[in-house]
C-alpha cells in the first residue's frame, strides 16, 4: 500500500481524523496541541495520526491534501484546515456546526 492509499485509506475509514505531530495524549508542537484541545472541549472522536513518527506519511499528507502545515484535520474525507482555520471556525461556531451537518456525534 502506497503512503497516499494509506492516507485515503485513514480519511475515509475514520469520521474525524487528525494528523498531527506528537499524539493526543502527549501533542508535541503547541498548534496540534490547539486542536486537540479544541476536539477534546466540543468532545468529538477522532483518530490522531503523529506524522512524526514517519517523514513519508508527514510529506505525504502535505501532497495528499496540497496543505503545506501540519495539523491537518479531516471531518467525513473533507480537508477541513489547519490550527488557524480550525479555532476561527471553533470560536464562530463553525466547527461545531460542521459536525452536526455531517452527522458526527459529539459529547453534550
Amino acid at each position: 500500500m502506497s503512503i497516499a492509499e494509506f492516507i485515503d485509506n485513514e480519511v475515509k475509514a475514520n469520521d474525524v481524523v487528525l494528523f498531527m505531530k506528537g499524539t493526543p495524549q502527549f501533542p508535541q508542537c503547541g498548534f496540534s496541541g490547539q486542536v486537540v484541545q479544541i476536539l477534546d472541549h466540543i468532545g468529538v472522536g477522532y483518530k490522531g495520526l503523529n506524522v512524526l513518527e514517519s517523514a513519508e506519511l508527514r510529506n505525504g499528507i502535505k501532497e495528499y491534501s496540497n496543505w503545506p502545515t501540519i495539523p491537518q484535520l479531516y471531518v467525513k474525507g473533507e480537508f477541513v484546515g489547519g490550527c488557524d482555520i480550525v479555532r476561527e471556525m471553533f470560536q464562530a461556531g463553525e466547527l461545531q456546526q460542521l459536525f452536526s451537518e455531517k452527522g458526527v456525534v459529539v459529547a453534550a
